[in-house]
């Protein structure tokens, strides 16, 4: 089974690559912004709080070529999150 839609880079963009890489052949800019930056401590990421704020700059884990399936095991989390207050 093709697995396309779980993979996807933008070398032309201006701030490719956002974050240091070894391999930037292997760089996804799929998930751009992390959608699992609202789990705090549980989105699996390497991340530290600096004055408060949660900072993901030398995270990797979203930009792996792998990142599509690790976001898709956490994505019932955002969703409960994310429908709090309706």
């Amino acid at each position: 089974m093709s697995k396309h839609h779980q993979f996807s880079q933008n070398k032309k963009c201006e701030y490719f690559p956002c974050h240091k890489s070894n391999n930037l052949d292997d760089f996804n800019c799929m998930f751009c912004f992390c959608p699992l930056y609202m789990l705090k401590d549980d989105c699996g990421g390497n991340f530290k709080y600096t004055n408060g704020f949660k900072d993901c700059s030398q995270c990797m884990l979203p930009h792996t070529r792998d990142a599509y399936n690790h976001v898709m095991t956490k994505m019932e989390l955002v969703l409960a999150i994310a429908s709090q207050g309706n």
